[in-house]
């Protein structure tokens, strides 16, 4: 016996619920697993450029929290301003974007140019000129860290407005997808490029 074709309308119907099931699928990827961003300032020199577009993953600082753990030295971090900056007058819903130089306990300074931890000159301090400004001792706080823009001598970072508290940490920044010539994983920077634009907020891809 030949099976009777669905009608369409049916066909039609199952259509448009399979792809509302995946639009729903998509927003949910993007606010709780990974969402693009827009670098629309210099702070981050040379590793992130102007008009970058990146993914940001929101797992692990989720999961680093939940086993009072710390990310990783080194991990280039988005987060929503601090009470520092929200006294400044800085959007609440801003996003800002850094590295993370210290973790809690570490002793930070800068000294004749250059940032140390825990009395040790950092070797690969992602920055392509001396720092041009001293900061005495620190240490970070439990519960927080200190970040820092690459691009040290135009950025609005924690030697200016302090430490980070992790759980203002919105994601990791893991994926540069455009440019095209850029393409690939968020690591180290490329040597050669430089910019003034101190401030630090990024943009949301629609």
């Amino acid at each position: 016996m030949t099976p009777t074709p669905s009608p369409p309308q049916k066909q039609a119907s199952g259509g448009w619920r399979s792809l509302f099931i995946w639009l729903a699928l998509a927003l949910l990827m993007r606010w709780q697993v990974i969402e693009p961003r827009w670098i629309p300032s210099g702070s981050m020199l040379p590793t992130l450029e102007l008009q970058d577009r990146i993914l940001v993953e929101k797992i692990r600082p989720r999961l680093a929290r939940q086993q009072h753990q710390h990310l990783p030295l080194g991990s280039v971090v988005v987060f929503h301003p601090p009470s520092a900056l929200l006294e400044t007058g800085y959007d609440p819903k801003a996003a800002l974007i850094k590295r993370v130089v210290g973790l809690p306990g570490d002793h930070l300074e800068v000294h004749h140019g250059q940032l140390e931890r825990n009395k040790t000159a950092l070797q690969n301090d992602w920055r392509e000129t001396p720092m041009n400004y001293e900061m005495t001792e620190v240490t970070v706080p439990e519960d927080e860290i200190w970040v820092m823009g690459d691009n040290r001598n135009s950025s609005l970072d924690s030697h200016i407005w302090g430490p980070l508290p992790e759980e203002n940490v919105i994601g990791t920044a893991i994926w540069r997808y455009w440019p095209l010539n850029r393409f690939g994983p968020i690591r180290f920077p490329s040597q050669g490029n430089s910019g003034s634009n101190h401030l630090a907020a990024i943009g949301s891809v629609p």
